[in-house]
């Protein structure tokens, strides 16, 4: 008489896909997380003072000069 469930079979197909992609997002995001969690510090080292001005000198954030200022303050 009231005929339920017609018409509503392709609501259904939306639900699936949130619910897929839904777990699909917990399954990427975990690796993720616990690679974060685990990693915090980066390299997982402390880098030296040294070490910090070479990169800079090799992203270009200081001169030529500077560099060897620097280097000879901290050697």
């Amino acid at each position: 008489m009231w005929q339920y469930g017609d018409g509503m079979g392709w609501w259904m197909i939306f639900g699936g896909l949130w619910m897929f992609l839904f777990w699909e997002g917990l399954i990427a995001l975990t690796p993720w997380g616990i690679n974060k969690l685990v990693n915090r510090n980066g390299s997982g080292r402390e880098r030296n003072p040294l070490e910090i001005v070479k990169e800079r000198y090799a992203r270009g954030e200081i001169s030529p000069e500077e560099f060897e200022r620097l280097k000879k303050n901290l050697a």
